[in-house]
């Protein structure tokens, strides 16, 4: 559908499908995002969307790009094409996707070799600038690999080693929209080709997190602190928070993970994988289980003036009730006489009631 409009639109006119459109198109990837190199990219955008639809708006005005996002996050992409298909393709980053394919028919332009690297699912750097002309393309080729399952050629992954220290020099968003699509695999290559210690990284907590790690979870695995070095969302920055200061059960009491979960939720789970518990998650699954809908008592039946006294006797009932000393509200009413009258510590004794 996408191909048959770009040929209405671009009909009569230069234009190549260029780029991972036509390496997963190789491999029979599913194709979510188009990009076609062209003459004049902003007329063909804003033709192609009165053609099909979608939101239109510019990429990079220093080289004329411009995107139509389309419904299911799919996206077309049009660059200007200002000399020769061949000296654009030159400039672009790996083999694998310095292939173009005329939208008007006819055979795929691949001066560098493209289509064999696929065959044999290689990443192989068009040129040896490449990764000082952009820098993110360390994280790219590690993505590649982590993505389609190929391997760095020899040449290629000495280029990463030699200009690894550029790794950070790549804004911060487009640093993080590489990282956020690494498995752990990835992650633990990034380590490998000296790419995660700039960044603040290691790969020493990635081994304790399932297959199932979410790509943020993965992320402050990864970064730990360094996080906060990157644009991540408010999420991102309370998930990271709370992973970083958790601490470990010291048992799979009900109190333990009572207040295990108290500072954890709703990431607990997160956090002992993170830390390299996963036993205790049966515990924590039933306690979210047992969790009750309603309060045994709310703050303005313990008879007590508004303050922290009354969050903190709240919490003693809610961390009681969870332990299994108290089951009702009477019982739960007369732990704050004994606490009022007695005045009682601040903490229970942590032995009580497991």
């Amino acid at each position: 559908m996408a191909e048959q409009a770009l040929r209405t639109v671009l009909a009569g006119e230069e234009a190549y499908l260029v780029g991972g459109v036509v390496r997963d198109e190789l491999l029979g990837r599913p194709v979510l995002d188009v990009d076609v190199a062209c003459h004049e990219p902003e007329r063909a955008a804003l033709d192609y969307r009165r053609t099909a639809g979608g939101a239109v708006f510019p990429l990079s005005e220093r080289h004329g790009a411009w995107r139509v996002a389309l419904p299911g996050g799919r996206t077309v992409d049009f660059t200007r094409l200002a000399g020769t298909i061949e000296a654009d393709l030159a400039g672009r980053d790996f083999t694998i996707n310095a292939i173009a394919v005329p939208l008007a028919g006819g055979e795929a332009v691949d001066p560098h070799g493209g289509r064999q690297d696929v065959t044999a699912r290689l990443v192989r750097a068009v040129s040896e600038r490449v990764f000082r002309d952009d820098p993110l393309r360390l994280l790219r080729a590690v993505r590649l690999e982590d993505e389609l399952g190929f391997r760095l050629e020899a040449g290629t992954e000495e280029l990463v080693r030699r200009d690894a220290a550029l790794v950070t020099a790549p804004a911060g968003e487009r640093i993080l929209s590489e990282l956020l699509r690494l498995t752990g695999s990835g992650y633990a290559r990034l380590a490998e080709l000296r790419l995660l210690a700039p960044l603040g990284g290691s790969s020493g907590r990635l081994d304790h997190l399932p297959g199932t790690a979410s790509p943020e979870l993965r992320l402050v695995a990864a970064l730990g602190q360094a996080v906060d070095r990157l644009p991540v969302s408010n999420e991102t920055r309370r998930l990271a928070r709370t992973l970083l200061s958790a601490r470990r059960p010291a048992d799979a009491s009900r109190r333990e993970i009572h207040r295990f979960r108290r500072s954890t939720e709703p990431w607990a789970l997160d956090a002992l994988a993170f830390l390299g518990a996963p036993e205790l998650a049966d515990a924590v699954l039933a306690a979210r289980a047992a969790d009750a809908p309603e309060p045994l008592v709310r703050g303005d039946e313990l008879g007590l003036p508004p303050g922290p006294e009354v969050g903190r006797l709240l919490e003693r009932i809610a961390e009681e009730r969870a332990a299994g000393t108290i089951r009702t509200r009477e019982e739960a009413l007369a732990l704050v006489r004994r606490e009022t009258a007695a005045g009682a510590p601040r903490t229970s004794d942590p032995g009580c009631g497991r």
